[in-house]
């Protein structure tokens, strides 16, 4: 009987520690909010590279908890602007933090 109840505990505690393993913190994304993070941060790249306007090369794209950063250099202001509507259009997209530097090409 014993065996049994020291069984049932580790179960439990097992449970509890997969469970809080898996769970967000505010820096940390949970298990299936990274995955939607890579989803997003991957439609956002892949659109700023078909833009004719943007350089989607020169854009570093980040995504934590809905939020997408832009960081990079783009060559024009209209440049920086689109790149933020781009962003903002992907499905999931809570709010754009947009970083871009604007260097003229020299």
């Amino acid at each position: 009987m014993k065996f049994f109840a020291n069984l049932s505990r580790l179960a439990v505690l097992t449970a509890f520690l997969l469970l809080t393993a898996c769970s967000s913190t505010p820096n940390q994304e949970s298990t299936g909010e990274f995955f939607d993070s890579s989803v997003i941060t991957a439609k956002v790249k892949a659109r700023l590279i078909d833009d004719p306007l943007t350089g989607g090369f020169r854009i570093k794209v980040n995504t934590h908890k809905g939020t997408v950063e832009l960081t990079g250099t783009v060559y024009t202001v209209e440049e920086k602007a689109r790149a933020g509507k781009i962003a903002a259009s992907v499905e999931g997209v809570q709010q754009v933090s947009n970083q871009l530097l604007v260097q003229p090409p020299k």
